[in-house]
């Protein structure tokens, strides 16, 4: 197994800034980026602050770590461990990449977006440095339509499931181009390392578990009306 020694996590929402936090609960730092606010808020304003201030431009970022630090159960294992975490942004720090040895990102489940994220990770990257998208339907290899065979053959989907710290699995999709050693890798550091319970999935819309469970929802919901079931009694049965 390479050595991953440091993480960058793109993107600070629920799953991002979860994922940074576990990492920290494994000793692992990372930096965690985000995207520039466009407004100013009222706050930000009384202050005579601006668009191009620090503090207003890792903003989204801090919010999104501070929303995670709140959570109950709680994310961390110590409040000291979200020293391991740096924050920044995807305009000022994306350089920061190349420092790290895996990528992940979590931005919205949107294939145009991640696209336009990673143009710019691939002129930051390291040659070699793993990527991965933490996305939990879009197909991994069009994803990466377009980038450099280095890139493609560094990239796969590390799909976590909420809450990172407290649920088991970890979904690894590779694409037919996925590097066999990058593949062993992050298998063996999701499990030896973030505790997690591999599973292997093509890449497939949804993969593994989101088609099982959308699956499985919808069974309920149709097997509720025919059977004349109210929302509370199929909330008790199904927990």
């Amino acid at each position: 197994m390479r050595p991953i020694k440091k993480v960058a996590v793109l993107g600070a929402g629920v799953m991002g800034a979860q994922i940074a936090a576990h990492l920290a609960n494994a000793g692992i730092p990372s930096y965690l980026l985000d995207i520039v606010p466009k407004e100013l808020t009222e706050e930000e304003k009384a202050k005579k602050l601006t668009l191009e201030s620090p503090e207003v431009r890792n903003r989204i970022v801090r919010e999104g770590l501070e929303r995670v630090k709140k959570l109950k159960p709680n994310a961390f294992f110590i409040p000291e461990l979200e020293k391991l975490i740096t924050i920044g942004n995807f305009e000022d720090n994306l350089n920061w990449l190349s420092e790290v040895d895996w990528i992940i990102e979590a931005v919205v489940e949107r294939l145009d977006i991640k696209r336009e994220l990673f143009k710019k990770v691939e002129l930051v990257r390291r040659p070699g440095t793993i990527v991965s998208s933490n996305t939990s339907g879009i197909r991994i290899s069009e994803i990466a339509e377009g980038l450099s065979d280095d890139f493609r053959k560094h990239f796969l989907g590390t799909h976590f499931f909420n809450p990172p710290r407290y649920m088991k699995l970890l979904e690894i999709i590779p694409t037919p181009e996925t590097s066999k050693e990058v593949i062993e890798t992050i298998a063996e550091f999701g499990e030896k390392v973030l505790g997690k319970g591999i599973v292997y999935c093509k890449d497939t819309p949804n993969f593994i578990a989101n088609r099982i469970g959308v699956f499985a929802v919808m069974y309920v919901l149709h097997y509720m009306l025919q059977n004349g079931y109210t929302i509370e009694e199929v909330d008790e049965l199904t927990g």
